[in-house]
């Protein structure tokens, strides 16, 4: 584990925009904060003390934007890192003792983002399909330019909402679709990009850096392909396309609209099925502000077969608490 001697955790809260810190710093309890991959909204939960009922309740809606790091430690990075802004969603107030609670999620999920809708698209691309939904939803598109040229002879969305529709097309393309700091970020699963299109470094974490580990390797299905319908408007039949070895393919239940999105589809749930094997995760003994979901992490000081494996971060829960404690945990796949 370790030595957490003189590490001091750092953090800061403005709420619209007005820096709370210093007022909120002797109140924490703990907070929490959740950021996912893809298109769950990240989610920052704060506890606070109201022992005195001088605290405020916050207004729904009211944004909040949040910085994590240290003051200063040993294998620590002084400094803070932005995680981005919240909407208050929920509040509570609980006691004796007295306390209020807030969770908030990303501001960039809107409720117009969750609303569904029935919209269809011929002849177009996979760019000019996202640049639409991004543009109506207050968002700047970023694409990946291996994602962007992708034909898209026919494009339905039936009665879902926009975000539902983003998971679909990621799922299709073997893309992470999210939206992060009023970006729709949609880009190869692994490529590791910030919303603005730099590469995320890989970080490496030691054995003694965390508290806890757990590494799984899953039963492999025997599955090595993955087969897809389409439908050959020529023919009026039901073709179908194996990405992978046929025997014992896996087969989507999807008809695509033509033979190219079948055959993206079944290539992507193909990389998906490689990247299940094994999985990764670790309670860090000192946080690291720097771990986000996409970036990829080499791990040394276990068994040769984990350091040996590049990994993927699907999802990261930072915590810090009133003594002044920061962990982060991380959980891992296996990195395509």
């Amino acid at each position: 584990m370790t030595d957490r001697i003189n590490n001091m955790a750092d953090w800061r809260v403005t709420l619209d925009g007005a820096d709370l810190t210093d007022r909120l710093r002797p109140r924490l309890v703990s907070l929490t904060l959740s950021e996912k991959r893809g298109d769950e909204a990240d989610q920052l939960d704060i506890v606070l003390t109201d022992h005195d009922g001088a605290l405020a309740i916050p207004k729904e809606g009211a944004v909040l934007r949040v910085q994590l790091g240290w003051k200063q430690g040993r294998d620590v990075t002084v400094g803070l890192i932005d995680k981005g802004s919240f909407k208050v969603d929920d509040v509570s107030h609980s006691g004796p003792p007295d306390q209020i609670t807030i969770k908030a999620r990303a501001a960039d999920f809107t409720s117009a983002i969750r609303n569904r809708r029935a919209q269809s698209w011929k002849n177009t691309t996979l760019s000019a399909v996202l640049r639409e939904v991004a543009g109506r939803n207050g968002l700047t598109a970023r694409i990946a330019p291996a994602l962007a040229s992708i034909a898209l002879p026919a494009a339905t969305q039936s009665r879902e909402s926009d975000i539902a529709f983003l998971r679909r097309l990621g799922r299709e393309n073997d893309a992470v679709a999210t939206i992060k700091d009023k970006h729709l970020i949609f880009a190869p699963k692994g490529a590791g990009q910030t919303s603005t299109g730099q590469a995320l470094p890989t970080l490496t974490i030691r054995r003694r850096d965390g508290d806890r580990h757990q590494w799984q390797r899953q039963k492999r299905d025997g599955q090595e392909g993955v087969t897809a319908t389409w439908h050959d408007r020529g023919s009026a039949k039901r073709q179908t396309v194996t990405m992978g070895a046929e025997d014992g393919a896996k087969k989507l239940r999807k008809v695509y609209p033509d033979q190219a999105s079948a055959r993206r589809a079944a290539s992507a749930e193909r990389d998906r099925i490689k990247r299940a094997p094994a999985t990764f995760d670790m309670k860090l003994a000192l946080g690291r502000p720097d771990a986000v979901p996409e970036a990829r992490i080499a791990v040394t000081g276990f068994k040769a077969e984990i350091d040996a494996t590049q990994w993927l971060v699907s999802e990261v829960t930072h915590r810090l608490d009133k003594a002044g404690g920061f962990t982060t945990d991380i959980r891992m796949e296996t990195a395509a």
